[in-house]
């Protein structure tokens, strides 16, 4: 879905798009991934009913599932390392607004590309950017089940924490409240109009949100 539309995008038959949606339990490998990131192997992974699939986006492994939040900017990118801090201080921002204090840490190396709060982990990003326009993007734990990245290496930190929106908070239920203000804390930090549109619309049928933002 996301090849399909960045070559739309590409080739200047969409504006940028945001895509606003969840996974079912799923481990995605990206380019920097080691076979030890699984230790208990896959076939142990599959049968707790998580897939794992490789990507072509930069960084580790990490984990998407029901509850958490999950970004794909198909958008035209210039500056690659600014587009990743900017998402981190988009993220940030769209934290803050719930009551919990976060920061990007790309600027201290790639293995701590995302958003903490203190030590912990709360989102994690990976792009993938093929003739200017970008892929792949941002997942921000909001009230997902955090077990299975215990048991994996996830993002290559072994000792990393992950903690969640509910987790720092103590609310649950707050996905669709979040979703809203993501994709307006997004556009805010990039400059860029939301205009929300239907996944019919964009031809993808019903597997991402119902609201995913068109950029302009």
């Amino acid at each position: 879905m996301q090849h399909a539309l960045r070559a739309r995008v590409q080739a200047g038959e969409l504006p940028d798009v945001l895509l606003m949606l969840e996974h079912p339990p799923v481990y995605t490998l990206g380019r920097r991934s080691a076979p030890d990131d699984l230790p208990r192997g896959a076939d142990w992974y599959r049968e707790q009913g998580i897939d794992i699939v490789e990507t072509a986006r930069g960084g580790k492994l990490t984990y998407h599932g029901p509850g958490q939040l999950v970004g794909y900017p198909i958008v035209h990118v210039a500056d690659i390392p600014a587009f990743i801090r900017t998402m981190e201080g988009a993220i940030a921002a769209a934290l803050a607004e719930e009551g919990v204090t976060s920061r990007g840490r790309d600027h201290e190396g790639a293995q701590f590309t995302g958003v903490w709060v203190a030590d912990r982990k709360i989102a994690s990003i990976g792009v993938h950017v093929s003739r200017g326009v970008s892929m792949h993007g941002f997942a921000v734990n909001v009230d997902n089940d955090l077990r299975p990245f215990e048991w994996v290496v996830a993002c290559g930190l072994p000792t990393t924490r992950m903690t969640s929106l509910a987790r720092e908070t103590g609310r649950d239920g707050r996905l669709p409240c979040f979703r809203r203000r993501m994709a307006h804390a997004y556009c805010t930090a990039f400059g860029r109009r939301q205009r929300l549109v239907a996944p019919a619309r964009l031809g993808i049928g019903a597997g991402a949100s119902a609201a995913s933002p068109a950029l302009s």
